[in-house]
C-alpha cells in the first residue's frame, strides 16, 4: 500500500471513530435527558406567552450541541455522568427561568466590554450581556466561544440568541472552559460549579436566595435521575 493510500486509510479510520464516540456520546446523554426530563423544564415556559424563551430551547438542538462536546455526560461513572447533567441542567434552570428567558433582563443597560482585552475587542454598537442557556457574559467569553464553537462572537453576539444550536454550543464551552465539567467528574461538588459560574455575586453570603434555588434543582434533578447528590452542595 503506497503512503498516499495508508494516510487516506487513517484519515478515513480517524473520521468514522470521530463519529462513533460523537454517536455514543449522543446516546448516552440523550438516554438521560430524555424527552420526559426535558420537557418537564421547557413546558414552564411553554405556557407562558410572556417567556421570549418558549419554544426556542429544544431537546434536539441541546443534543446536537452536546454531540460535539464528547467528555460532556461521557466521564466517569455513570452516577458522576448524572450528576454533571443535573448540575448543567439546574443552572440553566435557573439562568433561564426555566427555559424563559434567552436575553438577560435588563441586560442592554449594564456594560460588559472589557476594553483591557486586546485579543478579544469589543465590536462598535455591540453589547455582550448575558444570552442563552447559561447567559454568557463578556466580549473575551463570546470572543473565545466563537473561535471554539464556529461563529463571530464579537461581530454578531446575538447568534446566541436566534439560533438554539450556537446557543447551547455556546453554554457548553462555557462549561467545559470553566472547568465546571472537572469540578463535578473530581468530585468537587456542585458547590464549586457554582462558584464557577457566578461565585463573586452569589458565594459566601452575597446572594443567598440564588444559591438555594441552585442548588434546589440540583437536588431535585438528582432525584430525578436516581443518583446521590453527593457532598459540598453549596458556596
Amino acid at each position: 500500500m503506497g503512503s498516499l493510500s495508508v494516510r487516506k486509510y487513517f484519515l478515513g479510520f480517524i473520521l468514522v471513530a470521530a463519529c462513533f464516540v460523537s454517536n455514543v456520546v449522543m446516546a448516552s446523554v440523550a438516554g438521560i435527558v430524555t424527552p420526559a426530563f426535558f420537557n418537564a423544564i421547557a413546558n414552564k415556559a411553554a405556557g407562558n406567552n410572556g417567556c421570549e424563551g418558549r419554544g426556542f430551547y429544544t431537546r434536539a438542538a441541546f443534543l446536537k450541541a452536546a454531540g460535539v462536546n464528547p467528555r460532556f455526560g461521557n466521564t466517569g461513572s455513570p452516577d458522576i455522568v448524572k450528576r454533571e447533567i443535573a448540575a448543567f441542567f439546574a443552572h440553566v434552570t435557573h439562568e433561564t427561568g426555566s427555559f424563559c428567558y434567552i436575553n438577560e433582563i435588563n441586560g442592554g443597560s449594564s456594560d460588559y466590554c472589557d476594553e483591557s482585552n486586546r485579543e478579544y475587542p469589543c465590536a462598535p454598537g455591540k453589547n455582550y450581556y448575558g444570552r442563552g442557556p447559561l447567559q454568557l457574559s463578556w466580549n473575551y467569553n463570546y470572543g473565545e466561544a466563537g473561535k471554539s464553537v464556529g461563529f463571530d462572537g464579537l461581530r454578531n453576539p446575538d447568534i446566541v440568541a436566534k439560533d438554539a444550536v450556537v446557543s447551547f454550543k455556546a453554554a457548553l464551552w462555557f462549561w467545559m472552559n470553566n472547568q465546571c465539567h472537572s469540578m463535578i467528574t473530581s468530585g468537587q461538588g456542585f458547590g464549586a460549579t457554582i462558584r464557577a459560574i457566578n461565585g463573586d455575586k452569589e458565594c459566601v453570603g452575597r446572594n443567598a436566595d440564588a444559591v438555594r434555588s441552585r442548588m434546589g434543582y440540583y437536588t431535585e434533578y438528582c432525584k430525578q435521575l436516581g443518583v446521590n447528590p453527593g457532598a459540598n452542595l453549596s458556596c
